[in-house]
């Protein structure tokens, strides 16, 4: 006879009573992602936020295993050919829109309730559209099958072990999967309220974290499932409220854990491996799964969150980056000096007409627009249209100077 697996298996989902530091830790991240960015322009913010998606992705595809440069993203967004040997840069290319997707529609206020199983199965099927074939196929000594993006596990062939850990069957996860919608939807059904997170700020807070384990413990798909609980988690953070326009990015603290050593992917795997630990006695909880454990993860997990929020905070500080761009113009061989006041107005008022630049300025209408073409020509400003207002860019070659340590000095 076949074991039959409880759906409820993943509990303790969530932590019910938060106490001591983990109460702290959501209340601090509340309060500092809530402030993120507030000083900025919101046009500002949002060329802030396409850099943050590159650096999201980046990191992403560190946790992977990939090493994929800024420049090549940046490259790859402006178009890739598809081939095998390119994975990891058609895969970053797929995070990216599906980000910039994510937080449009969170600032329209159409972001879908996270843990919807549908927007969860979407999120698996948009990151491999146009993905090769070599992409999703699934190969291994034991099997071989093509994956079905957007598809639940559900075949004898789909079973897997990640590391010690033995995800439910394949036979399962859908009802699995369906358990977990009940436990951490934002936005239940009437049927489903005193199961489900709701609309508390807090209690979304501290769901995210627990949610980002327990889906990856089902590990619902048969691969891609770490990517997907990554886009997951910053959709989370954009429903409880604390996503500041996409200006903070998950993904840079898990590939790099609290000390930002060479260790911190390792640091992220093990925190997730403790999580999975079962109950250990009377005093930890009433679930199948450890309650300590689980506290202990979203201790760290959210310390990851604020370190990262607080990082950010430093390097979108306004006045902090009025000084890069003087700098960033002072070390320049290219650039005019009269570039900085078209480069911090562009930072203050978000975007100005090219009109403006004789103002600006201070120069003859034809030495306003050489400066103006300096500008437009390294990407520090750009339009939407050709002879549209401009704004404030930050192409890769300005991220030492502008943004030190936003990514290892190797990687630049």
């Amino acid at each position: 006879m076949p074991v039959v697996e409880a759906h409820d298996r993943i509990e303790p989902a969530r932590i019910e009573a938060p106490a001591g530091e983990l109460l702290d830790l959501v209340a601090e991240v509340s309060g500092r992602g809530s402030a993120l960015g507030s000083r900025l322009h919101p046009r500002t913010a949002d060329n802030l936020a396409d850099l943050v998606r590159v650096m999201n992705t980046y990191y992403s595809n560190l946790i992977e295993g990939h090493h994929t440069r800024p420049r090549e993203i940046e490259r790859a967004l402006k178009g890739i050919a598809e081939n095998d040997e390119r994975r990891d840069l058609l895969e970053a290319v797929a995070h990216v829109r599906l980000q910039t997707r994510i937080d449009a529609d969170a600032a329209a206020d159409m972001l879908p309730d996270p843990a919807d199983l549908a927007f969860i199965r979407w999120l698996h099927r948009e990151f491999y559209d146009g993905a090769t074939l070599s992409m999703r196929t699934i190969k291994s000594p034991k099997r071989s099958f093509v994956m079905v993006p957007g598809e639940w596990r559900s075949l004898p062939e789909h079973d897997v072990e990640v590391g010690s850990h033995l995800p439910p069957s394949s036979g399962q996860v859908a009802d699995f999967m369906a358990y977990f919608h009940r436990r951490f939807a934002f936005e239940p059904g009437p049927g489903d309220r005193l199961l489900a997170v709701g609309p508390g700020k807090a209690a979304r807070i501290l769901a995210m974290a627990t949610a980002h384990h327990r889906f990856n413990y089902i590990h619902p798909f048969p691969d891609g499932n770490g990517r997907v609980s990554r886009l997951m988690s910053h959709a989370m953070a954009q429903k409880a409220g604390i996503g500041a326009r996409g200006l903070w990015s998950v993904s840079r603290g898990l590939a790099r854990g609290l000390d930002a050593g060479p260790e911190g992917r390792e640091e992220y795997k093990r925190y997730m491996a403790l999580a999975d630990a079962p109950r250990q006695g009377e005093r930890d909880g009433r679930g199948n799964l450890s309650l300590n454990a689980l506290e202990v993860f979203a201790t760290w997990f959210l310390k990851v969150c604020l370190d990262q929020i607080d990082f950010m905070a430093g390097l979108f500080d306004l006045d902090t980056l009025a000084r890069r761009l003087e700098r960033l113009v002072a070390r320049s061989e290219t650039l005019s000096p009269e570039s900085l006041n078209l480069l911090l107005e562009a930072l203050i008022r978000g975007e100005f007409e090219r009109g403006e630049v004789v103002r600006i300025t201070g120069m003859p209408e034809r030495s306003a627009r050489r400066v103006l073409k300096e500008l437009t020509g390294q990407g520090l400003l750009a339009s939407s249209t050709e002879k549209g207002p401009v704004s404030l860019r930050f192409p890769s070659d300005t991220l030492e100077v502008l943004f030190p340590k936003l990514y290892p000095e190797a990687s630049i």
